[in-house]
């Protein structure tokens, strides 16, 4: 059950993971960087690539993502773009079971929609050269309809098996997205959502964000699309089982997807017991805000930081 402090807990810490000016002061402590590390893969390429081969000895997937939020410079876009390509001839080179998902503020979504276009469109045709996948993130809900957008065109050009494209069930609109997006035939990663957001977009009670993860993944199921279902809750787990089920799916209509470093137990249980699994494996410099958004679904994240400092 979710508390008022829980709550309070956690819009403080997705209200500092706006702040990148305290990445300094928490990259000095050591607590953070040692919790830190346990969500992030590394600073580097190489650090995430040994992180996924051990994930891939263990039968799971992955989703390379590097970390750089809000880029807010045409040489800064280009330089993200010239990583990915990168990450996606590494991937060719080790042979590894994964993907890549990024983010169009790293393509220059803030300040030029066509610039990240351009950007993403890069990425993706270099990834359907090599026959892989790019996976577009959803970012705060003043960017959905543009990132979905985007994602259509990038679909209508190189398909379902190339990119595809993330929905939230913790915003409003997103069942509708969902009926949209599967039409469409585009491929969808379903998460609850991480962002700081108003009761007018957002459902304010963890109820009804579940209640809504529920519709949604019930409208991927049904699609015949090959989806992402992104989560770490046991319960919305037992709820997709049970509807797989009902359904009469076979074990790789979808897969499930969870984040480097959480129910790592989970991850390997449901692939031992067949079940394709792809972990989101995050990596880079800036991964300061990436950081805060995984303390803030679970603020007893923080006591451990606490004690830690306390002890000196």
């Amino acid at each position: 059950m979710t508390t008022a402090a829980d709550q309070l807990s956690r819009s403080a810490l997705l209200f500092l993971s706006r702040q990148s000016n305290l990445k300094d002061v928490a990259t000095r402590l050591k607590p953070f960087r040692q919790l830190a590390s346990r969500f992030i893969a590394g600073e580097t390429l190489e650090e995430a690539v040994d992180a996924v081969k051990a994930l891939t000895a263990k039968g799971l997937m992955a989703s390379f993502d590097h970390l750089n939020e809000a880029v807010r410079s045409p040489p800064e876009t280009r330089d993200e773009v010239k990583q990915y390509l990168r990450l996606l001839a590494r991937i060719d080179q080790v042979g590894v079971r994964a993907n890549v998902s990024m983010k169009l503020t790293q393509c220059g979504l803030l300040f030029d929609r066509n610039l990240a276009l351009q950007n993403a469109r890069a990425v993706v045709a270099d990834a359907t050269a090599r026959d892989s996948f790019v996976r577009v993130d959803m970012e705060e809900s003043a960017v959905t309809q543009t990132t979905l957008d985007i994602v259509r065109d990038l679909h209508s050009e190189f398909g379902e098996r190339h990119v595809g494209a993330v929905l939230q069930s913790y915003l409003r609109r997103t069942e509708e997205d969902a009926k949209a997006l599967c039409a469409e035939r585009v491929r969808i990663r379903l998460c609850k959502g991480a962002y700081l957001e108003g009761s007018d977009v957002a459902f304010p009670d963890k109820k009804d964000v579940d209640a809504n993860y529920v519709r949604c993944m019930r409208i991927l199921l049904d699609s015949g699309v090959y989806h992402g279902i992104a989560t770490h809750d046991e319960r919305m787990i037992d709820a997709t089982l049970e509807y797989a089920a009902r359904q009469h799916l076979p074990k790789g209509a979808f897969e499930f997807q969870m984040l480097y470093g959480i129910r790592r137990d989970l991850q390997e249980q449901l692939a031992k017991d067949g079940h394709p699994v792809r972990v989101y494996v995050p990596y880079g410099k800036h991964w300061y805000p990436y950081f805060m958004r995984r303390l803030a679904e679970r603020p007893a994240n923080l006591w451990f930081v606490m004690r830690n400092l306390m002890k000196g």
